[in-house]
């Protein structure tokens, strides 16, 4: 299990917060933690699918796309605070994310 230090996370918070203003359009200072990304942003899972990859390629994570899948068909993320923890979690967790209780 990777240590998520308070850097990480704030790492990982600007990074979840610019990716959905640059991809939906709209300005940071409209987003929060309670922000639905389909209701408020008009996004679909494909959005949290390029943020994954994105997650991925900096972080150096080695997850499967499918792992993930199994685990947010369990644990919804369907607002900004929710796509944050579980960002949290796949980079603390990995592949072990599935195994991770509801």
């Amino acid at each position: 299990m990777r240590e998520l230090t308070a850097e990480i996370r704030e790492q990982l918070k600007e990074m979840i917060y610019g990716f959905f203003a640059e991809e939906c359009e709209v300005e940071l200072s409209e987003l929060n933690e309670e922000t639905n990304i389909t209701d408020d942003l008009d996004g679909d899972s494909l959005l949290f699918v390029e943020l994954i990859e994105l997650t991925k390629k900096k972080f150096q994570l080695d997850i499967q796309l499918q792992t993930i899948g199994k685990y947010l068909l369990k644990n919804p993320a369907e607002t900004i605070g929710q796509v944050i923890d579980t960002t949290y979690l796949i980079y603390q967790h990995g592949n072990d994310i599935v195994n991770l209780g509801a």
